[in-house]
This record gives C-alpha cells, structure tokens and sequence, in this order.
C-alpha cells in the first residue's frame, strides 16, 4: 500500500502529461523540492526542444540530467547551497519577454532548498527560524507564512520577477488541502498571507528570533497579492496530491480483500494526538464492527506536528507510531504502518516504521520503556530498537504522510 501511494506521484509518471506547448522564444526550467530532481529528469526526457535552467533538491535526491542543472542542498534547516542556488534561479527568470516560458518544477522542501533571505535578514537568521518554528509544533501553514515575510524568492515573488513570461508550475502536492500557496511557500503564487500574520505566528509560539528578524518583517515590503498583474501570465497546475495516493493505497487493500476506510488527506495536529484518535476509532472497528467490520483498513493522509520537549530522535510518523502502540495495549489483529513518502521522517534515514501487537511485548524483551521514550521525543531509537524502521531511501517524490491500521478478523 506504501509503495502504490509513492509509485502514484513519481515524477517520471505525471510530469510527461501536464507539460505545456513550446514557446515561441526561450524555455527556461527553474524548480525546488524533494522531488524537483526526478521532476527536472522526466521533464528532459519527454521534453524535445531546447531546455536551459536549474534545479534545487534536497542532498541525495539528484538524478543524472543532460540539458538541465541540479544542485543539491540542505533540508529542513537551509544551508549556503540553497541560498546560492535561490540566488542563480532568481536571476535566471529576469530579463524575460513574452515569447518566454518558465516552466517551474515545485515540490514539498522547497521552502527551505529555497534560501534567498530578505533584505535585512541573513542565512544565520533564517537558520535559526527554521528551527525554532520546526521545534514549536507550528502546522506546515504556519510555518510558510513566516517563511514567505522572511524571502525574497517565495510568495509570489519568483513570478513577480519572471514577468512578462509564461510561468507554468507544475506542482507535487505535500500540504493539507493542497493549497498552491503553501507548497514551498508559493514562489508562483499570490499570496493572501500578510505581515501581521507572521508576526502574529511568531508571538502564538513565543518564538525566540533574532532581533533583527522582526526589526526587518516591519521594514519589508508586502509579498504580492491576487490581482497583481504579474500573476495574468502564471498558471498553477497540481499534478500529484496526497489524496491520489491515498487513492491508490486503497486500490491496493481492495484488492486483498480488505476493505479501505479513508479518513482524510489533510489531517494535523500533534502526532501523538492524532495517535490516539486512530487508536479509538481501529479499537471501534475491531471490537464493534464500526465504521467498518474486519478486516478493514484506516489509511489517513496530511501533516502531524510535533512540539518537542524531549532530546531523542525521530519523527512525526515515529512519534505517531510510538503513541499509537502505547494507546493500542497489544490489542490483537491489528498492524500500523506510517511513513512520509518522501523517504525521510524528520531528519533520520527512515520514512517511518510499522508496529504490531507484539510490538510492545517486544520492546519489553528489549528493555526499551515504550512512554518514558514517547515522553523524551525518542521514537526512532524505540523502533530502531526492535528492527522495525520503516527504510525506504529516497523516493523521489513527496505527497506527506501516508499512515494505514490494518484491523484483521480474529
């Protein structure tokens, strides 16, 4: 079922059917994501005019490219190869006409792959508000409004530049809702989102920023709106989306004879708290036959946060997992999976991991305290410990979290 919710959003499956005509004068390719490099590779090999540009992805996720250059840089904290990068892609979509494409490849990750800060503002200091919002449980909308006050490429200013070209974005979904405005903070898009608004995300969290932060949020000028003209030329197209893949996980249950109960592609909120909302309802449909008779299957979709108070390691699929066995008790017939389909749960080297009803009895024999390290945001050395990470490598793509309860009949 994870497989078939990756597979669905390769790039090399649904960049080649939403690539628009050729123009007249230059085609200029620009993306940043997680999947930006496999998108920039299956754009080059369906795509036989005359290709010139750059790409960013995250370290590790380059595939090889003829006519286009991909750079690698840091992710989810932004490093000096992102903010180079930004520099270069900036430049390259200035100076265009109206014979002109940029043709833009925009997936999850490209908030932080794409570093060019404010005025006023340096890299040190979008370092450290990248990790103090990655640290406050800010939802992933919260996050890039900041972050879109804080640039000078994102929120609709990448567009802003390219103007009077065709802007074309081909975008792979990985926020709640699927707003084109949050995914990598809308370098394309216009931007509803306003100062007072970051402002007013940093003063919810009590975010501890540099204080020339602030001094340039109140010196900066807005991020355009809907309505500017610069936006008349720009189309916007969603060609992979978590519910798609959630879609396809289903298709794959059925198939088993297991029938999918889909809760939502959008779902937030503390990982542990959405733990044990799962929890009940798999625990209803095991011991009442409700919403669904085993075997039967929960799949779910979106973005959890996590506030972190503890000093383990892990992620938001981990934190999720760890909860939900806790919740679950050893509860038979039922097996979780949770992963991010990006290949990467946080900062780890695994998507996620799975749990069973042995799980704890496992982790028992192991010595591992099952709360203790819940409490101390210690997920992946839990199921690091019992030989249940979840180990994928780089998927290529990214359309967030797919989670699946498996309830089978006693």
């Amino acid at each position: 079922m994870f497989k078939a919710g990756v597979d669905v959003a390769l790039p090399s499956v649904c960049v080649p059917a939403h690539l628009p005509p050729k123009p007249k004068g230059r085609t200029v390719i620009i993306g940043a994501g997680k999947a930006s490099g496999a998108m920039a590779k299956a754009l080059e090999d369906a795509w036989d005019g005359p290709l010139e540009g750059l790409v960013v992805t995250r370290y590790g996720y380059r595939l090889p490219t003829d006519r286009l250059e991909v750079v690698e840089a840091a992710h989810p904290v932004p490093d000096a190869a992102g903010r180079a990068a930004a520099g270069r892609i900036f430049e390259l979509v200035q100076g265009l006409t109206e014979d002109d494409l940029v043709l833009c490849l925009i997936s999850g990750g490209g908030s932080a792959l794409l570093a060019m800060p404010a005025e006023g503002i340096t890299l040190e200091d979008k370092q450290a508000v990248n990790k103090a919002l990655l640290a406050s449980g800010a939802t992933i909308s919260e996050m890039n409004t900041v972050r879109k006050h804080l640039s000078a490429i994102k929120g609709g200013r990448l567009a802003k530049a390219a103007y009077p070209a065709r802007v074309v974005a081909l975008m792979i979904s990985d926020v709640p809702g699927d707003d084109p405005s949050i995914i990598a903070s809308g370098p394309t898009v216009p931007d509803p989102s306003t100062k007072a608004d970051a402002i007013g995300i940093i003063e919810k969290y009590d975010l501890d920023l540099p204080a020339n932060v602030r001094r340039a949020l109140d010196a900066a000028d807005e991020t355009p709106k809907p309505g500017d003209p610069c936006f008349e030329r720009v189309e916007n197209i969603m060609i992979a989306t978590p519910q798609a893949s959630l879609e396809a996980a289903a298709e794959v249950a059925r198939a088993a004879g297991v029938t999918p109960v889909i809760l939502g592609d959008s779902i937030e909120g503390e990982s542990r708290d959405v733990a044990l909302v799962h929890a009940g309802i798999a625990r209803q449909c095991a011991m009442r036959g409700q919403p669904e008779k085993p075997p039967c299957v929960l799949i779910s979709g979106g973005e959890t946060t996590i506030t972190l108070k503890g000093k383990g390691k892990g992620g938001r699929n981990t934190e999720f997992l760890l909860a939900l066995a806790i919740a679950l008790d050893g509860l038979p017939d039922i097996y979780a999976l949770a992963g991010d389909t990006d290949g990467v749960d946080g900062s780890e080297d695994n998507a996620g991991a799975l749990i069973y009803p042995d799980t704890l009895k496992r982790a028992e024999e192991a010595g591992l305290n099952p709360k203790a390290m819940l409490a101390d945001n210690d997920p992946y050395t839990f199921f690091q410990g019992i030989g249940d990470l979840l180990e994928t490598g780089p998927t290529m793509t990214n359309v967030n979290d797919l989670r699946a309860i498996l309830i089978q009949k006693s």
